[in-house]
């Protein structure tokens, strides 16, 4: 993903959809780029899962802080559960977060040309972590790797906006948004 991709999803969503054209006329302009990082971003996003966007920030900031910024498996595999949970973590996600150091060390999760591989493909390299689900997986393709078509119908961000944006009585399911999507031609500028 380039500036140049996020300007020709930008204006194809201009021309299909005449909700989200109004909502893209009032926003900021889009700055996501693709991330190098994949390790440091899945830890990021397990901590981020279910959390406030404040909470999450913070135990964010405490956590790198903790380990001077620089997210290694090794180390954070040697660091006792109690340290982990004093830094904001719950003991699930101490889980989480060593299961997938563990792997990443064993070589079950291999981040060498993951960005070459489909969306399924990384969905289905990647949901082997504990704690890793569609949703984790569809952020990082999104925030992390820089798709731009993918469509995270469980998310309940995308649920709330999609029912206040078209006017629904309640949150749409996954096919209602699949409905939405198709119907204002999304494709392929999902995400």
């Amino acid at each position: 993903m380039n500036s140049l991709d996020i300007q020709n999803g930008i204006n194809h969503i201009l021309k299909n959809d005449k909700y989200l054209a109004k909502i893209i006329e009032k926003s900021e302009s889009c700055s996501i780029l693709p991330k190098r990082n994949y390790y440091g971003m899945l830890v990021r996003s397990i901590i981020q899962q279910q959390l406030s966007i404040y909470s999450a920030a913070a135990i964010n900031r405490k956590f790198l802080g903790h380990f001077s910024n620089k997210l290694i498996p090794d180390e954070i595999l040697k660091t006792p559960d109690e340290i982990l949970r004093s830094l904001g973590l719950s003991n699930a996600k101490v889980k989480y977060v060593k299961d997938l150091s563990e792997k990443v060390l064993t070589g079950d999760v291999k981040f060498k040309d993951l960005g070459k591989k489909t969306d399924d493909e990384i969905i289905e390299h990647l949901i082997r972590v504990k704690g890793i689900g569609i949703w984790t997986v569809h952020m990082f393709l999104i925030f992390t790797l820089g798709r731009l078509n993918v469509l995270p119908v469980n998310d309940l961000g995308l649920k709330r906006a999609v029912m206040n944006v078209y006017g629904l009585r309640k949150l749409p399911d996954e096919k209602k948004i699949i409905k939405i999507s198709k119907e204002n031609n999304w494709n392929p500028y999902n995400s």
